[in-house]
């Protein structure tokens, strides 16, 4: 690390509004990812199908990408810092609901059929409000850091977002162990209160001035941006591809409960070693940025994510599933840090909005709909068998764009 890299990290941390940013993007991932680990663990549970785990996904990622046309261009429209807060506070909301479908009482009432069913609504509004937040967040990112400095924000903003991610697990498979999917959710809303809460610490930004042209041409703007930018388009399809068949966390409760045979505790570190892997190698990113070889490191981090979910299809074994996971997030955390840098610093700002809907369109959606390929593989091909199918598809995928996409060699991130 050297000293130049490490004054401008203290620097970044010690303000005020991106120091905010971070915790707060950090306690929401950590809420969110600590209600999707529960829900999908209590829906297996009541159903013993992995592929109602694939429609918690469908019931995601519908409306999520259904809204992605046009949230981006309302948030380009809107303040920033209100946008975010009003994504938070519809969560709270949908986080009540969580509340209530969860209890004894709406259990001993309504059975456990309308349980299932009002998981996916949660979800289904869930992806409404993440339509929404995505582009909010990363819109406002740019506008509390110099532009030298964002490719560096970039990457604590990557690392927040992993350590929600790993932490959320990890606490929702303890929490379901100590105290209940009930009481958890409630850990979960708590999160998010004192998420909306941190981000009063944050100024209103002023609005990019753009000239009106209509909410269709607006989003054409968008599209035309990224279908013009040969570099932005490969990226994003070669990361949306291997994410799509690259969806085995989505079988996490299968594996715990019948193949692995750990339970909730061992759930909840097979659901976090994915997001430890990430976090381990961002922190050494926020240090020592990327700035060789950025391309060829992208293709071996996909291929190497692939590797891992087909060996963790194969395992048999609780510490190698867990260690093949953080590998496949160690690999992981690359193409995150270079996608979104990439995004950051070649999208204009009176794009931004827009370009992250699309973004969340290839990248955030396939996540879902990976996991619903998972779910329906697992039903036809059995389990083990699906996942060591989506882990030869990636490397299958990483070699196609190898071969076809040269101009992904060439990338830099300057």
């Amino acid at each position: 690390m050297d000293s130049s890299s490490a004054l401008k990290t203290l620097r970044l941390l010690k303000q005020k509004e991106f120091a905010s940013y971070i915790f707060t993007r950090f306690i929401v991932i950590f809420s969110l990812f600590l209600q999707s680990t529960v829900l999908g663990y209590l829906m297996y549970t009541i159903t013993k199908d992995p592929l109602t785990l694939g429609f918690i996904g469908l019931a995601e990622v519908i409306p999520a990408f259904g809204f992605a046309f046009f949230a981006g261009y309302i948030v380009d429209k809107k303040e920033k810092r209100t946008m975010y807060m009003s994504c938070i506070f519809f969560y709270l909301i949908n986080t009540i609901l969580m509340i209530f479908i969860t209890s004894i009482y709406f259990k001993s009432t309504y059975g456990l059929l309308k349980i299932e069913w009002m998981i996916y609504l949660v979800m289904f509004i869930s992806g409404c409000i993440r339509a929404f937040l995505a582009p909010s967040s990363f819109s406002l990112l740019p506008l509390l850091v110099k532009r030298e400095d964002i490719s560096q924000a970039v990457t604590w903003s990557s690392t927040s977002w992993m350590l929600g991610s790993v932490l959320g697990p990890l606490f929702g498979g303890l929490l379901m162990a100590w105290v209940g999917v009930h009481t958890t959710i409630i850990v979960s809303f708590a999160g998010l209160f004192f998420a909306f809460f941190a981000m009063l610490r944050i100024q209103k930004k002023p609005i990019t001035i753009q000239k009106e042209v209509g909410m269709l041409k607006g989003l054409a703007e968008g599209f035309r941006f990224v279908f013009r930018s040969q570099i932005i388009l490969a990226v994003l399809s070669l990361d949306l591809f291997a994410v799509l068949f690259g969806g085995a966390e989505a079988l996490l409760p299968v594996f715990s409960k019948e193949i692995l045979q750990v339970g909730e505790v061992g759930y909840g570190w097979l659901r976090s070693a994915h997001g430890i892997g990430s976090l381990s190698l961002l922190f050494i990113l926020a240090y020592i940025p990327l700035k060789t070889h950025v391309g060829y490191k992208l293709f071996a981090s996909i291929a190497g994510f692939g590797l891992c979910i087909l060996l963790f299809g194969l395992s048999v074994n609780f510490y190698f599933s867990f260690v093949v996971l953080f590998f496949a997030g160690l690999f992981d955390g690359v193409s995150v840090v270079i996608r979104h840098s990439i995004l950051q610093l070649k999208t204009p700002e009176e794009l931004k909005g827009r370009v992250s809907s699309i973004n969340m369109m290839f990248i955030s959606s396939s996540n879902e709909l990976g996991a619903f390929e998972s779910g329906l593989a697992a039903r036809l091909l059995g389990t083990a068998p699906s996942v060591v199918f989506g882990g030869l598809m990636t490397l299958l995928v990483v070699l196609i764009t190898f071969i076809k996409a040269p101009s992904l060699k060439k990338i830099k991130l300057d």
